[in-house]
């Protein structure tokens, strides 16, 4: 049984992302900005028409709205209001090389570390076609680096494509990060980098298992979890490490909630948040939504007040391809 309903359109006509060029377009990643008084949402494919190939195409882009807390009065029911946008009074793409010649950046995660927001970001020369990931830095949300921190589209049997992350608990000063290719047909990997060595690839380490040692950190990278692997997003929330990803073997968002990234996978209970249907069959009140994907966690969850941007396209009339977000409870 689903356990999200929907609270409300993120993007598309009659929402505030209107005002910025910000019309068709999916993902949505939150993020909190430094200096702790906005968030910062980050889109895939943005058009300032409906769909794909409808108006200005750019990617990725970011809108700001103020800090909004899951499960506060003025967040219950509400639209997110954005307040301003990367560019001035029209979203801008963050990657300069991004929408030129067949080649789109698409972003997989970011999050906020002291006074730096990094961007991990794929390198689409055609969709699905991952050429390159590299993190990107931004001190603003304005102005973004491009970092030296880069992988090869085929590194690693071409899993460390998409990826998510978090930082360690107090007193574990790593940031974790499980990864998978951008087809959905790739299974699960972990790994792990010391924070300050976040920008060096070579202090990346894979969790692994050897019939001699083990699971251990440095062996070679080894399948946490099998599946066809979506998007996804990692978050420490309530002293629990929780997983929220597309599934596209079983057409649903699903979430595991961990006691620490390199927990059993097999294991540990799935949650359905989301199923997928058809066009007719759609119910959001009931967690039943079409052609869905996506599912990124808003920073100030709980496990009790729970919400995700989660989004959705038409891909057969394009007039839907928007974010939305749903709420729910992870506990029971």
């Amino acid at each position: 049984m689903a356990r999200l309903s929907k609270v409300c359109d993120l993007t598309g006509p009659g929402t505030s992302s209107e005002q910025f060029g910000v019309v068709g377009t999916d993902l949505g990643i939150p993020v909190e900005l430094p200096g702790g008084e906005e968030l910062g949402w980050i889109f895939g494919d943005t058009f300032s028409g409906l769909g794909p190939g409808t108006g200005h195409w750019r990617s990725p882009v970011l809108l700001r709205s103020p800090l909004w807390r899951p499960g506060d009065e003025r967040a219950g029911g509400r639209a997110v209001d954005f307040c301003s946008c990367a560019g001035r009074r029209h979203a801008r793409r963050l990657i300069r090389e991004s929408n030129h010649r067949g080649v789109t950046w698409l972003p997989a995660d970011a999050m906020t570390v002291g006074g730096t927001t990094y961007l991990w970001a794929m390198r689409n020369a055609g969709l699905h076609n991952v050429t390159e990931s590299r993190i990107f830095a931004s001190r603003d949300g304005e102005r973004w680096k491009r970092t030296r921190a880069a992988w090869p589209g085929d590194h690693h049997g071409g899993t460390m494509q998409l990826i998510t992350w978090a930082e360690g608990a107090a007193g574990d000063d790593h940031v974790y990060v499980f990864s998978s290719g951008f087809q959905r047909d790739k299974p699960l990997f972990l790994h792990r980098v010391p924070t300050d060595g976040l920008l060096r690839p070579g202090r990346w380490e894979s969790w692994g298992f050897r019939p001699e040692t083990g699971w251990q950190w440095g062996n070679p990278p080894t399948p946490v979890l099998d599946g066809a692997w979506g998007e996804m997003c990692l978050r420490r929330i309530d002293g629990k490490y929780v997983l929220v990803w597309f599934d596209a073997s079983a057409y649903a968002l699903r979430a595991m909630v961990l006691d620490h990234p390199t927990d059993n996978l097999f294991e540990a209970r799935k949650l359905t948040l989301l199923t997928g249907c058809g066009w007719e069959d759609e119910d959001h009140a009931a967690g039943k939504v079409a052609q869905l994907y996506g599912g990124y966690i808003v920073p100030g969850s709980t496990l009790d007040a729970f919400t995700v941007s989660v989004s959705q396209w038409n891909t057969a009339t394009n007039e839907t391809y928007k974010a939305m977000l749903f709420t729910g409870s992870l506990r029971g």
